[in-house]
């Protein structure tokens, strides 16, 4: 049956990928033909999760490696699995649970609540594994893992112990984002910092006693420019509610306005309470007034200082983000803080969680409630900075300004740094191994660039924070008796032996997902037990990943496996950049720019997606995505369909192929053959080295420039002749290699070709990966086949810059030539004649009127006299130049003006550079044509 005359994604891709599954194709070790190993390890996408541009590229460039790998006889593992992703699935749940009228978390119970994410999860939770599959993601599906499984939480539970033991996990009271909707703690990625419009509020904290002090501001040049008498220091605060919890007021050691009231006490507004003035590097003299507010429990760089500084941290909110209506009665905890105070040593032995500092007014309210009220009560009390206004009257002293602000990715409420009892890993202990595996070369990361953001985040690591105050995840295997003593067991019938006869009750919390996670490589390969899996594809080898998760995965994946296994995950880390839309802009919903993967397979096939994101993969470079570009491989596709039923109509997949690589005689056949080798040792090379794009566009240019366009022209005449047979063998080994090479990144219409043009012992998938290389080429062939391939280009650029009539024959003069040129010229003389337009040739001198192209060996030269009217070809040209060169001088105008490369967005100052760079290009080639004409004149 003839082939269709186009492909049909729609209807080929699911068939393929059936055909694909039944077979077992992507299961581990499938056309293994060598014992070395290849192992990937998918980054897990949220069970919650669907297809996005970032999930598309990611795995696009993953399958590639795997398919290349397999194809080469590697035993060859993509391992996939799905992260349970504790707080988003939670959310999906409760959200759901909401919708469907049914009773909320708390009414359920953990126990029934867990049933319900359970019940989720199998109706919902493998969506994008679906996802996936459309896009033709070659994973082991059987394998498939989910962090939640059985054996994965005995494998995460046997770490947390383990580090326990080894003195590497501990609970402490830290400051930690919270995020009050849910209310537990997140990690620094789960936080968007969003600039938002915010203010800056000016307060007097008066020194105690009623003391006074001389403030002076001086100039630049040292000049006073403000000398008064001040019973206060002044002190600036985007968040007023939380000064009631404040410790002291630190101002620069080098800030010589407030040297003379360092070490003195002020009092605190709205409290009865003293705080200290202190010295510490972290206040900037330039910024505000100089004097910073200490509140070292809710502000993360206020908690350092606390902490170099001996200064208490007394909690103000609650879980919900409200001002807190526990602990000890106002009057009480005042009297402790007073105590504290005077003697800082209290503070190490006080539980300061009870010391409730929120005066009775205050407590229960919503954290901005309070803050209108305290800003209230301190201007009523004449305690607010007042300066004159722009009609001379005197008003508050309040800046209005742009601030970066906190929010829950998943909640978007506002995350408060909050000081909770937390799990913690001390990673200080066991970040060095991950960093000499990176700086020893035992780990690659790529682009090297990216190696700096690894580094910093690891030599400055802050203990992590792995608790979580939610249900789903796995549950920290400690338990505490009545007295609160704990114990860290891998069950709780071990936790009873350890506490024989006392009651115990189980800790809430679960692990942040990123401490599961971090064991993926392991614990997908069955660890601790010793299986088979993990003998042969641990370490796995390469790491495919966004930059944005650079230190919150792959660096805890290093730290974790070094700290369990004692062994680097994988060997190279290649960082992909981000897809974003046309103008360069990141993709949002809000900006309504956000590209869809499933529409666009829909759309243009999986093929056109694929080979876009590949072909736009340089390392280390941000892709703009336009519908058009994929339009553009789709056609490429569709380039490498329609020479294959031209083979076909031409009995070239007539019989059976015959074995090995053809031996033609042809020129044209050996040029081809010598092409084919190049362009597999160009992609080898480009994927051994994670140059994606450079493998796809020596694919296309190959495909579509040295295949499509030249040799199935050239092949035409040879199939009626002496060549015939050579050629149809030929060109039915080079379509073979076609399919072949571009399987990786086109899987699904190669598969189609390769099924639909002759018998197979195997499917595509599985067939063996060229090894040919530099023999294949015919020095000869390739220098004769070029030759003729720029004459044939220079005589169809010079007929259209020169506007010849696209029906017009012409003659073509050989003005002077060598022996090699004149060989290729009368070999190849028929092909020159048809795709040249050429109707005779002669030698001779160039007559008056002729345009001249110089050639390797060769002049050449056409005469167009009484072809084209020169002079008004002069006109148009000119006319053309004239209107562009005015264009490109408004760019240039435009570019050179630094008020407009300055202001203008980004998008628009590229843009404008680019239509320079492309006009300037096309002002090149109309001034070369005019050239010409001005010879032939």
């Amino acid at each position: 049956m003839p082939m269709e005359k186009t492909f049909s994604p729609a209807e080929a891709e699911a068939r393929i990928a059936a055909e694909w599954e039944a077979a077992g194709a992507f299961a581990a070790g499938a056309n293994q033909s060598r014992d070395d190993t290849f192992c990937i390890m998918i980054p897990p996408p949220n069970v919650t999760g669907s297809l996005h541009m970032g999930h598309a590229f990611n795995n696009t460039l993953q399958d590639i490696l795997v398919r290349w790998h397999r194809m080469r006889g590697f035993d060859t593992l993509w391992q996939p699995g799905q992260d349970h992703a504790g707080i988003a699935t939670q959310m999906v749940v409760e959200r759901e649970l909401a919708r469907t009228g049914q009773p909320s978390r708390r009414d359920l119970g953990r126990e029934a609540f867990l049933e319900k994410v359970w019940e989720w999860k199998e109706q919902s939770g493998d969506t994008i594994i679906g996802q996936l599959k459309r896009l033709g993601a070659s994973c082991d599906w059987s394998r498939n893992a989910f962090t939640m499984d059985a054996h994965f939480q005995q494998a995460v539970i046997k770490v947390f112990v383990d580090l326990y033991n080894k003195g590497l996990i501990y609970r402490g009271k830290r400051l930690v984002n919270w995020d009050p909707h849910f209310e537990t703690a997140i990690s620094d990625l789960e936080v968007e910092n969003t600039e938002v419009q915010g203010h800056m509020w000016h307060f007097k904290y008066r020194l105690a006693g009623g003391e006074t002090y001389e403030y002076i501001e001086r100039d630049g040049d040292g000049n006073v420019t403000l000398r008064e008498v001040r019973d206060y220091i002044s002190i600036a605060t985007t968040r007023p509610e939380t000064m009631l919890g404040d410790g002291a007021v630190a101002v620069n050691p080098c800030d010589e306005r407030y040297a003379p009231i360092v070490g003195k006490l002020v009092h605190l507004p709205l409290c009865d309470r003293l705080i200290p003035i202190i010295t510490d590097d972290y206040p900037d003299p330039d910024f505000g007034s100089g004097a910073v507010k200490i509140t070292g429990a809710h502000d993360f760089n206020d908690y350092a200082v606390a902490m170099r500084n001996h200064i208490p941290l007394y909690p103000l909110m609650d879980t919900k983000g409200r001002m807190r209506d526990d602990g000890l009665p106002y009057a009480e905890a005042v009297e402790i803080a007073r105590a504290i105070a005077a003697n800082p040593a209290l503070a190490d032995t006080t539980d300061l969680s009870a010391v409730n500092l929120v005066p009775e007014k205050y407590r229960g309210m919503d954290r901005f409630e309070a803050r209108k009220a305290v800003i209230a009560d301190i201007y009523a009390q004449g305690l607010g900075v007042m300066v004159e206004g722009p009609d001379g009257e005197i008003v508050p002293y309040i800046e209005s300004k742009p601030i970066m602000q906190p929010f829950g990715d998943r909640s978007k409420v506002v995350i408060e740094p909050m000081l909770t009892d937390q799990w913690f890993v001390d990673t200080a202990q066991i970040v060095q191994p991950a960093i000499d595996a990176v700086r020893e070369g035992r780990t690659k990361i790529l682009p090297e660039q990216h190696e700096k953001v690894y580094f910093h985040w690891l030599e400055n690591i802050e203990p992590w924070c792995i608790s979580r105050q939610l249900w789903w995840g796995h549950q920290i295997p400690v338990w505490y008796d009545d007295e609160g003593n704990h114990y860290c067991a891998a069950s709780e019938a071990e936790a009873q032996a350890m506490a024989p006869g006392k009651h115990l009750t189980r800790d809430p919390d679960v692990l942040d997902t990123w401490f599961s996670s971090g064991l993926w490589p392991i614990g997908t390969l069955g660890w601790p037990e010793p299986t088979p899996e993990l003998q042969k594809y641990f370490p796995t080898d390469v790491l495919i990943t966004g930059f944005d998760i650079i230190f919150f995965w792959v660096a805890r994946m290093m730290m974790m496996q070094l700290a369990v296994v004692d062994q680097v995950p994988f060997h190279t880390v290649y960082v992909h950049a981000l897809v974003r839309d046309e103008k360069g802009k990141k993709m949002s919903k809000s900006l309504g720019n956000v590209l869809d993967p499933l529409e666009l397979i829909d759309e243009f096939g999986a093929d056109a997606v694929r080979f876009t994101l590949t072909a736009m993969a340089a390392m280390g470079r941000d892709l703009k995505l336009s519908t058009a570009r994929i339009a553009g491989y789709r056609n490429f596709g569709t380039k490498l369909w329609n020479a294959t039923r031209f083979a076909e109509m031409n009995g070239v997949f007539e019989g059976a192929a015959q074995p090995g690589i053809p031996a033609p005689a042809h020129t044209v056949n050996r040029w081809i053959i010598g092409e084919t080798a190049r362009v597999r040792e160009a992609v080898d090379e480009a994927l051994e080295n994670y140059r994606f794009n450079d493998a796809a566009n020596a694919l296309y240019a190959f495909v579509w420039g040295k295949v499509c366009d030249w040799y199935v022209e050239f092949a035409k005449p040879l199939f009626d002749g002496d060549h015939a047979a050579e050629t149809r063998a030929t060109m039915r080994w080079v379509l073979d290699q076609c399919y072949i090479l571009l399987h990786p990144i086109m899987p699904f219409i190669t598969e189609d070709l390769w099924g639909l043009t002759g018998t197979r012992a195997r499917m595509l998938v599985h067939a063996d990966w060229p090894g040919y290389g530099a023999e294949l080429i015919d020095p000869e062939a390739m220098r004769e086949m070029t030759w003729v391939i720029g004459l044939i280009e220079e005589i169809r650029s010079a007929r259209a810059q020169m506007g010849v009539p696209v029906a017009a024959k012409l003659a073509m003069i050989v003005a002077e030539a060598d022996e090699p040129a004149l060989a290729a010229l009368a070999r190849n003389e028929a092909l020159i004649f048809r795709l040249a337009r050429i109707e005779t040739v002669a030698a001779g001198p160039a007559p008056k009127g002729a345009v001249t192209l110089a050639l390797p060996g060769a002049t050449i030269a056409l005469p167009l006299a009484g072809v084209i009217d020169v002079a008004a070809e002069q006109a148009r040209l000119e006319k053309a130049l004239g209107k562009l060169e005015k264009d490109l001088g408004g760019l240039r105008g435009r570019l050179n003006n630094p008020k407009f490369v300055a202001s203008a967005p980004d998008d628009i100052v590229a843009e404008n550079r680019e239509a320079l760079a492309l006009g300037e290009e096309e002002a090149a080639k109309l001034r070369t044509a005019l050239a010409r004409l001005a010879e032939m004149g």
